[in-house]
């Protein structure tokens, strides 16, 4: 009687089901991979123009900020430095002629109790004004770090976005939102002020339909093997840390898509995107996580950190370390997609 065997009997019919089990494998891989990579446009290459005299207006004012908010170690563990921050940077939206609104908490560590307060402020949108843009940065400082990069480099955009946009007549409410207790030992917990936020935010059911951390965001080199990456990317990215980084989940990579492409067409800058799933190593590391859990589309723009900076989290991340000029042109990209993004008068 004739059997059959399901095993290959020659080395062509083993080579075959190597074939078939690779492409069952890394096919899909690949095209999660592909999916993710994919951004619309191209990064800028080539010399940047020299600063405008607008542009070097830009980049003294941001360097003002952050060494206001972030020349000394400002977080819960040196409560009149983290009070001297919240002050300028409320003073400075008051100038502005926003009024300024505080979401007050208490922040527990196993250590100490402090309270501390998110500062918000508010352009009510014309036509779709249940419809929240929100553009934050966190302004405490890691343990043991002045934080001027991180994050007093995000603090000063907030605050420069707040007073270029301040009558801009946006057709969507468009927040500007300053966080404690992004760093050690809060981030991730119950005492994060971002999640304190975009908690408050769910419970109240507010649309928020595009929310931009801007995280450390100073830091430009130009050198070969200047920059890093998670090791899955690594093959895909410039070796360079001349780039400003857009970051999402794969939720929010429609949001991503449309932030990267109005930065691209404004400014002629190098910028780099990816949307990842958020267990990836750097892809929630800061604010816009706490809108992630929330359910909200939140993306992060970023130097990428200590993908780069080699003064992350140290007591060396001084104001001087930055690049105030390339910030300068950093803003106008991100201006122009927040004013996208909300519907605003260019």
């Amino acid at each position: 009687m004739q059997t059959f065997s399901i095993v290959p009997t020659t080395w062509r019919a083993w080579l075959g089901v190597c074939f078939r089990l690779t492409a069952f494998v890394f096919l899909p891989l690949g095209l999660i991979l592909a999916y993710m990579l994919h951004v619309p446009g191209h990064s800028y290459r080539g010399k940047l123009a020299p600063l405008t005299s607008s542009e070097q207006a830009l980049a003294s004012q941001m360097f003002a900020h952050v060494m206001a908010v972030a020349s000394t170690e400002h977080n819960t563990r040196h409560p009149d430095a983290l009070e001297r921050a919240a002050g300028y940077i409320e003073s400075q939206l008051a100038g502005m002629n926003y009024p300024v609104a505080l979401q007050q908490f208490d922040s527990i560590d196993t250590t100490m109790r402090a309270k501390v307060r998110n500062i918000e402020v508010e352009i009510k949108g014309s036509s779709k004004p249940q419809e929240i843009v929100i553009v934050g940065a966190h302004y405490d400082s890691a343990p043991g770090a002045p934080g001027a990069n991180d994050n007093g480099s995000g603090t000063a955009m907030v605050l420069e976005l707040a007073r270029s946009l301040h009558t801009s007549a946006p057709q969507r409410t468009l927040r500007f939102v300053l966080f404690a207790n992004e760093e050690p030992p809060y981030f991730g917990g119950s005492s994060m002020g971002s999640l304190k936020y975009a908690n408050r935010s769910r419970s109240r059911g507010e649309n928020i339909v595009a929310m931009l951390s801007l995280e450390t965001i100073g830091y430009y080199d130009d050198a070969p093997n200047s920059q890093i990456y998670p090791s899955i990317f690594r093959p895909f990215f410039p070796n360079s840390g001349d780039f400003v980084g857009f970051v999402s989940d794969l939720h929010s990579r429609e949001l991503m898509h449309r932030t990267i492409t109005r930065f691209r067409a404004t400014e002629p800058f190098p910028s780099e995107g990816v949307a990842a799933f958020a267990w990836i190593q750097g892809v929630d590391w800061s604010d816009h996580g706490s809108f992630w859990k929330n359910g909200y589309p939140a993306i992060m723009v970023t130097d990428t950190a200590i993908f780069r900076y080699p003064y992350y989290h140290t007591g060396s991340d001084t104001p001087d370390r930055l690049n105030y000029g390339r910030m300068a042109k950093v803003f106008n990209g991100v201006r122009a997609a927040v004013a996208e993004l909300a519907g605003a008068a260019k």
